[in-house]
């Protein structure tokens, strides 16, 4: 046989063999935003859906994402059977500049924004802890703007989201969306009408879990669902 139609037979049925093969979408790495504004990450027309209920303040919901997160990601969303929706609970005015800055950005920055302000809450929150009573008062404020800026100073907010690329002026425009504030808030206060009253909580296709506020009474439930 002519060595060039060989090779060009064997490059053809190569060529052939990639267009069969079965495409395979990254699970993982989908997102989009629900009718309410949240953002799904994963198959969106997958037959169940965990929604975690959080507060950015609250270090239950930061030990959930870090035990969690690489498990979900890896054994669940790939298969398509799962999807996963993050809703803010506010509990302060914290709450409300970390979610901001969560949202900073377009929906694929989401949720690595959110598993970046999670697993370093345990060094950004200490101001928490021993915050004088003028910080405390401007971290009140009225002006969106402002309190934003004093809170994202005072705990080091800024250098946070620096390892996620954001450049100050970047971070300052996201902290004065007053659009984006409205919409967390209506979020937060449709968790609480739906029966939230502790974080994190949990909610499988649209059921709230009773007495399940950690990874480890989590999984098991959410492995019957699955079953």
């Amino acid at each position: 046989m002519n060595r060039a139609f060989y090779t060009a037979t064997l490059a053809a049925a190569a060529l052939i063999c990639v267009a069969a093969a079965p495409k395979t979408v990254g699970w993982s790495s989908t997102v989009s935003v629900t009718a309410q504004g949240l953002y799904l990450l994963g198959n969106p027309k997958a037959a169940v859906r965990l929604t975690e209920y959080v507060s950015y303040t609250c270090k239950d919901c930061a030990r959930f994402q870090m035990q969690s997160d690489g498990v979900l990601l890896l054994a669940y969303l790939p298969s398509g059977r799962l999807n996963m929706v993050v809703s803010p609970v506010i509990e302060n005015p914290i709450d409300l500049t970390a979610a901001m800055l969560a949202n900073c950005g377009p929906k694929e920055k989401f949720f690595m924004n959110h598993n970046a302000l999670m697993r370093s809450q345990v060094n950004w929150i200490k101001p928490l802890a021993h915050a004088s009573s003028a910080q405390r008062s401007r971290w009140a404020g009225p002006d969106l703007g402002a309190r934003g800026r004093a809170i994202a100073a005072d705990f080091g907010l800024y250098a946070v989201m620096a390892t996620r690329g954001y450049d100050r002026q970047t971070v300052e425009r996201c902290l004065t969306d007053k659009a984006v504030a409205d919409r967390i808030t209506a979020q937060s206060n449709a968790a609480r009408a739906s029966g939230v009253t502790k974080t994190p909580s949990f909610s499988l296709g649209g059921d709230l879990l009773k007495n399940t506020h950690d990874w480890a009474s989590l999984r098991p439930q959410l492995d019957e669902s699955l079953n």
